[in-house]
């Protein structure tokens, strides 16, 4: 069994974190990822008020005894939630955790710190990680280009983006973009990360509540069947490539591009009508370069199993034989 700074901070068994998946991560997938072993998060922002999200948590509860978080993603909105109420839910229902995304958290630092409640925030670039060292976060998760939803504006990838951030910040780390299964999970290990993220992967297993055909479409597609789209707005999303996203693109194209004209193809209300019925080319939906890496629709559970024998392997053994018989280094701790 692998040990790393987030199994040991976090008090899971496994180094791979299913991150936050608007419409997808409710309690069925997030329950069946902390019964694997994993580190699961809900998506507070997939229901309407802070009420909702309590009831989802308590689901969650009746599902698993395993620890699970909650992301919450600060965006930009004529409409902004009501942020505080969120995570006084999260304070009163004890989550043990926090994935913060999009913008800055300092502002909600102080209420969710007080509670006890640890905080991961999801970074794209190393000024972003320093920046959440210096606030109090606990740990960074690092996107690297590769990656599903806004990977940032840098263009780095993860290769470059993991070896820089541990050599810039202190903290647990955790790679993602790209990552699908155990040889990815050894590479973020030998570039220093603590664990992997995986988003895209997840919405391929059994328990995404997401309609078959979302499942299938990514089993179908290839490394180059995914796009970015809004990058004429500074706030790039790499999505897959389907009708949806070419609109979108042809939109862009013809210049001084308005959010409003792009509403009917990216807001999240047509995007959970997709989720739900199975049109693929109803509106984008974010998926990483690892869809070439997906060939089946296992339960979370043959996922994580297998996901981390491969890496025990591929540590203890393979890597081990290409070092001369003196030089080998012991078997991972267990």
């Amino acid at each position: 069994m692998l040990k790393t700074r987030i199994t040991e901070f976090f008090g899971v068994e496994r180094p791979i974190v299913q991150g936050g998946l608007m419409w997808v991560a409710t309690a069925e997938l997030v329950a069946a990822v902390a019964n694997a072993g994993g580190m699961g998060f809900m998506t507070a922002l997939t229901f309407p008020d802070a009420e909702r999200l309590r009831a989802e948590i308590r689901r969650c509860r009746r599902m698993t005894a395993k620890p699970f978080g909650v992301n919450l993603t600060f965006l930009p909105t004529l409409r902004p939630p009501d942020y505080p109420a969120l995570i006084r839910v999260c304070v009163e229902e004890r989550v043990g955790f926090i994935e913060t995304a999009g913008r800055n958290p300092e502002p909600y630092m102080p209420q969710i710190k007080s509670a006890g409640i640890k905080v991961v925030h999801k970074c794209t670039s190393v000024r972003h990680a320093l920046k959440a060292e210096t606030i109090g976060c606990d740990a960074i998760s690092i996107d690297g280009f590769e990656a599903a939803g806004h990977p940032g504006e840098d263009d780095v990838t993860t290769l470059i983006l993991v070896p820089l951030a541990r050599d810039a910040v202190d903290l647990p780390l955790i790679a993602s973009g790209g990552f699908a299964d155990g040889r990815g999970l050894a590479a973020a290990l030998a570039l220093g990360a603590d664990g992997i993220n995986m988003g895209t992967r997840f919405v391929a297993t059994r328990e995404a509540p997401v309609h078959e055909n979302m499942k299938l479409a990514l089993i179908r597609r290839r490394e180059t069947d995914t796009r970015l789209i809004m990058r004429s707005l500074r706030n790039t999303e790499r999505v897959l490539h389907n009708r949806a996203a070419e609109k979108v693109l042809e939109i862009e194209g013809r210049g001084n591009t308005r959010i409003e004209e792009l509403i009917p193809y990216v807001s999240g209300r047509v995007g959970r009508q997709m989720l739900q019925d199975g049109d693929v080319d109803k509106a984008t939906w974010a998926a990483g370069q690892c869809i070439g890496l997906i060939r089946d629709i296992p339960t979370c559970r043959e996922l994580l199993d297998r996901i981390m024998a491969e890496a025990e392997e591929i540590i203890g053994t393979r890597l081990a034989d290409m070092m001369a018989p003196g030089d080998r280094p012991s078997p991972p701790h267990a």
